[in-house]
């Protein structure tokens, strides 16, 4: 709270239209300690009266008591839930600790209870998840009528317990050609439902995008709260320090602030191809040539073209976006058109 009031200057009194608890296990918070903290940022910032407010939460903290206090006594409006899989042989593979049976119990309860907007997320290219499980973990997924789906390829981190485990030849490695084939089902699945692949991870029904991440992929100003936590204000960045002991002890919330940088016009370019390609609106030559000057469009439009010819983007106008094909390669794509790299 002392760190929400010491940021006030920092979003130039913009309007603030979301509101994210995540980036760890917010649902171990109480009602009350959501709403506190709700409160604080409602009464330093220009929140909008309609602010789209999501929770991180894991499905063995949802508790049917828990989800009915949350939503009758905080102002807390979409629930993003950490299930991963319907099986209980993927979450022992992932070392989570909920069960399939505590997943399906606490979305059932949070569907009775009546929030209507929820996200989950699944992860593909787990090595114990069949081309049949992952078939049946959309099929569940479909079948609850949720409508937004965040899904991620597995990735193992360096140095991880995962990692260290596949080292050891105790569990087995991440197989390429089952995680794009996994990638292709997501899209034919999502596409049958009438969910809109509306950035690479993220599918949802016309009306449910996550407002708060669209935020990011459009390039628009952030500030985070808390250790680790970073913020954009379309011109620098700036992060907290990592350490919870470190960020707690300190009585100065102005001494918690890590690193800022100095964002310059290449960087600010490249960070824009980056974030607009992985989206459906895609990346806009016209927006780059008013926002960045003319050499960076005529340097984009010079670099596209083999991009083109390999069929993995499309150009309508002046918006360029990404083919199927195309999201399978995103980064290496938007790598290929940075400027001055």
């Amino acid at each position: 709270m002392r760190e929400i009031n010491s940021r006030k200057n920092y979003l130039r009194n913009e309007k603030v239209n979301t509101i994210y608890f995540g980036g760890g296990t917010p649902s171990l918070l109480s009602p009350d300690e959501i709403s506190l903290i709700t409160n604080t940022i409602i009464n330093s910032y220009n929140v909008a009266t309609n602010a789209e407010i999501t929770l991180e939460a894991n499905p063995d903290d949802l508790t049917k008591e828990k989800i009915s206090d949350f939503k009758n006594y905080t102002r807390v409006n979409r629930l993003s839930i950490g299930v991963q899989s319907f099986f209980d042989d993927d979450l022992d593979y992932l070392n989570r600790i909920h069960s399939s049976y505590q997943v399906k119990n606490s979305i059932e309860n949070v569907l009775e209870v009546g929030f209507n907007n929820i996200t989950i997320d699944l992860i593909y290219g787990i090595p114990s998840l069949t081309e049949k499980k992952w078939k049946e973990n959309l099929k569940i997924f479909f079948e609850y009528k949720i409508p937004h789906l965040s899904s991620y390829s597995l990735t193992v981190e360096p140095k991880t317990a995962l990692d260290v485990l596949i080292k050891k030849k105790k569990f087995e490695n991440i197989n390429e050609t089952d995680n794009i084939n996994h990638f292709k089902i997501l899209l034919e699945e999502a596409d049958k439902h009438n969910f809109i692949n509306y950035e690479i991870s993220n599918f949802a029904l016309a009306g449910y995008y996550s407002k708060h991440n669209s935020i990011y992929w459009l390039g628009g100003n952030y500030l985070g709260l808390g250790p680790s936590a970073h913020s954009y204000n379309g011109k620098s960045r700036q992060w907290n320090v990592s350490s919870v002991k470190q960020y707690c002890e300190e009585e100065m919330p102005e001494n918690i602030i890590e690193e800022r940088e100095e964002l310059d016009k290449d960087q600010l370019y490249n960070e824009y191809i980056l974030t607009s390609l992985r989206t459906s609106w895609g990346c806009d030559i016209e927006h780059i040539k008013n926002k960045f000057g003319e050499k960076y469009s005529s340097y984009l439009i010079t670099n596209i073209n083999n991009v083109l010819k390999e069929k993995r983007v499309i150009r309508k106008g002046n918006v360029i976006t990404l083919t199927n094909k195309g999201k399978l390669f995103a980064d290496g794509i938007a790598s290929s058109l940075f400027y001055g790299l």
